[in-house]
């Protein structure tokens, strides 16, 4: 993720940081990005940054870590400590970072 979206990593990494969340905020490095939310709403970038489970929504070892962004909404699904899902609202467009020549 942060190859791609290096600026919103590093506001996930000061967030979760600061929401006393430091193993999460380390995770953040290492964040693979999996796919788009796909509701097609303007008001949602949120990313998949792992499978999703088949069946019911994730089941046990799940919790939201809601984040206090300067702007918008940022929502971490996590299931046993890994962020699997950030649900990303009401937030500026992300900007993809373009691969030099």
């Amino acid at each position: 993720m942060r190859e791609v979206f290096p600026e919103p990593a590093a506001e996930l990494i000061f967030l979760l940081e600061a929401e006393g969340e430091p193993e999460l905020a380390a995770s953040v490095h290492d964040l693979r990005l999996v796919g788009e939310c796909g509701c097609r709403d303007d008001f949602c970038q949120s990313i998949r940054t792992s499978d999703q489970p088949r069946g019911q929504p994730y089941g046990s070892g799940h919790r939201n870590v809601s984040l206090s962004p300067a702007e918008g909404m940022l929502i971490l699904d996590v299931v046993d400590e890994r962020i699997v899902y950030v649900e990303i609202l009401f937030r500026p467009p992300m900007r993809r970072r373009v691969a030099p020549e």
